[in-house]
């Protein structure tokens, strides 16, 4: 039997097993790979404590399915007003239970919340896979804006750094 529905806390360790199972599949890890202890209790601490919504998606007592909307609040703009926007996160099936409409019907739950909670703008980023999904949804690729990835950067300048043979000292001051 299927069953979608809004995850609670008493689902957590179901939120943990799908997710990291999507990350693995997404980021092409192997099976045996193992998350740091610090990013698994990150992860149980966004979902006890942020404004989040989850949706889970179970065959029988086997969860197959979850996608994750993450509720933010910025400073009110001219197109966003009152400053209610989301991301979307985590979509995913299990391979065995794909193009059956639990992907669709996940996202279609959170859309609605999200309407429901006045949200103005929900972004994402899409997997080749599900790019024609969340368009038939009405998303649009945009080129608005440009990202500051921090681990990203110091990595390139750690390197331009050391290109030009500097080294970076702490102080001990």
């Amino acid at each position: 039997m299927l069953r979608i529905f809004k995850a609670t806390e008493k689902n957590i360790d179901d939120i943990l097993s799908i997710r990291i199972e999507m990350l693995k599949e997404v980021n092409s890890l192997s099976e045996e790979y193992k998350f740091d202890e610090s990013f698994i209790k990150a992860t149980e601490n966004y979902f006890a404590n942020a404004q989040q919504s989850t949706i889970l998606a179970y065959s029988d007592d086997e969860v197959i399915g979850c996608a994750t909307l993450c509720y933010l609040e910025l400073l009110p703009t001219y197109e966003h007003q009152n400053g209610k926007r989301a991301r979307l996160m985590n979509v995913y099936t299990k391979k065995d239970f794909r193009r059956q409409g639990i992907a669709s019907t996940m996202l279609y739950m959170l859309i609605e919340e999200a309407k429901e909670k006045g949200v103005t703008e929900i972004t994402l980023d899409a997997t080749g896979q599900g790019t024609k999904l969340y368009k038939r949804y009405g998303f649009v690729p945009s080129d608005e804006c440009m990202v500051l990835n921090f681990s990203e950067l110091l990595k390139r300048n750690i390197a331009n750094f050391e290109k030009y043979g500097c080294h970076i000292h702490k102080c001990e001051c």
